[in-house]
């Protein structure tokens, strides 16, 4: 699709991003990285990927075997 628009179209479309991006409130990191650890922390003992999850509600488990004779 970009390979279509002319330089000029381009710029536009750049200027208009750029314009939306101006408008995102800021936050310092200090600030927003203290509260995203505090949040992670907190929903720590809900994460599957830390605690697991139960066999009998794991979607992936495996049905049955495959047995060779």
């Amino acid at each position: 699709m970009a390979q279509d628009l002319t330089e000029k179209e381009l710029l536009k479309m750049e200027l208009d991003q750029l314009k939306k991006e101006v408008k995102n409130e800021r936050e310092m990191v200090s600030k927003t990285g203290k509260e995203l650890k505090e949040y992670i922390e907190s929903m720590a003992a809900e994460d599957p990927l830390l605690k697991g999850v139960p066999e009998d509600k794991n979607p992936f488990k495996e049905k049955g075997g495959c047995i060779i004779s």
